[in-house]
């Protein structure tokens, strides 16, 4: 889960980490009221979207006087931004965040990362701040710096020293970049995030060390336990598909394909989308249904792939171990009687009362596609898309 700049610095200044002032904003006249509040010659106007790069989309802009607080919050409110990372839909602007501005002698790069290879945090840190890590390590790789901390004992100061030093700071500095590296560590630690990200960090005029931007992204399955945290979600920034399968229980992440699969497992899941590539198709989602898949569970995953205007056809792919193949069956019947299914179906079951299943979709009555093996079910969805597509065309 992903949560807005602002959070992220709420978040860091209970770690003691330094962040500019500055408040939230919902309409062009409380952003010129945020302005006065702060006090001071100059303020910057950010858009508060789930997305990097805004400043190139116009989302962030350094305002000298009040009108330009206004026409800046009035051009940015209610815009869809698109960046690089949002891509061609890009994302609503529904509220901006209006600070002080900072006067900056030098910018850092700061990242924490979960590292799955190597099951440790890794700290990447660079003295070229300002740009995505991508550009940083493309441009100035030997300027990257990593660190990995040893789950047993912690980041430690000395490593945050190391870190400090290597990134060519004053030595007067060096406390301070020591603190601030160490709040961003007990954040991430302390509040089950995946990556905390502070760029630039920067070092002001003045001598101080200040998080200028943050972004911060939270494991989704220690939400249970971090209430405070899920109360900083902004359903609006999220993909309404991938919104609607989370609110349900479902693992699922969206494609730009046709052909909607439901599949228990994240390997074969995998398996499945490569398989419909190797067929000719384009697959719309990944979607794990999970272990114990119920009939209504099934249901609900069908009504998540079809939240997809997209989906030309589905395919069904259960190997059965804990779940059941009648299960499943019942499942995909009852869905397409429901939602009155006109597109093809192909289903592919295997393992636990796999004869059962295969026995209820031959005496259904609903129009399904049953096959033996992954291989022929990816060959039978495609061709099935592909024909509905020509007679559509025709």
């Amino acid at each position: 889960m992903d949560i807005h700049e602002y959070q992220a610095k709420d978040l860091l200044t209970r770690f003691g980490v330094q962040v500019p002032r500055g408040g939230i904003a919902y309409s062009p006249e409380q952003a010129v009221y945020r302005a006065s509040e702060l006090s001071g010659e100059r303020w910057v106007v950010k858009a508060q979207i789930h997305s990097g790069a805004r400043g190139k989309a116009g989302g962030v802009r350094i305002c000298s006087n009040e009108q330009e607080v206004a026409d800046a919050a009035q051009w940015m409110l209610g815009r869809k931004l698109v960046t690089h990372q949002t891509g061609p839909q890009g994302k609503l602007v529904s509220r901006l965040y209006v600070e002080e501005a900072t006067n900056i002698a030098q910018e850092i790069y700061l990242g924490f990362v979960m590292d799955r290879k190597l099951e440790r945090v890794v700290v990447v840190a660079s003295a070229q701040g300002g740009m995505e890590i991508e550009e940083i390590s493309e441009q100035e790789p030997e300027s990257i710096i990593r660190s990995v901390v040893d789950p047993a004992v912690g980041m430690q100061a000395f490593q945050a020293r190391e870190i400090a030093f290597s990134l060519d700071l004053d030595p007067a500095l060096i406390p301070q970049a020591v603190k601030t590296i160490m709040g961003c560590y007990r954040l991430m630690r302390d509040m089950d995030a995946n990556m905390v990200e502070v760029n630039p960090m920067v070092v002001t005029k003045a001598g101080e060390i200040v998080a200028l931007d943050a972004k911060v992204s939270f494991d989704d399955n220690a939400l249970f336990r971090r209430p405070e945290i899920s109360e900083l979600r902004d359903k609006s920034q999220e993909d309404t598909r991938e919104t609607f399968a989370s609110d349900n229980g479902l693992n699922y992440i969206g494609l730009d394909g046709q052909i909607g699969c439901i599949v228990n497992g994240a390997g074969l899941a995998m398996a499945t989308l490569d398989m419909i590539k190797m067929a000719g198709g384009e697959p719309a989602n990944f979607l794990d249904v999970g272990g114990g898949a119920s009939p209504d569970r099934v249901l609900m995953s069908f009504k998540a792939v079809l939240n997809d205007p997209k989906v030309e056809a589905i395919l069904v792919n259960i190997f059965a171990g804990i779940n059941r193949c009648d299960w499943v069956a019942e499942g995909v019947i009852r869905a397409m009687e429901e939602l009155n299914l006109q597109i093809p179906v192909v289903v592919r079951l295997s393992g636990t009362n796999v004869e059962e299943g295969q026995k209820i979709l031959a005496e259904s009555s609903v129009n399904v596609i049953a096959t033996d093996t992954l291989a022929e079910a990816a060959d039978k969805v495609v061709g099935a898309w592909k024909d509905a597509s020509l007679k559509e065309a025709s």
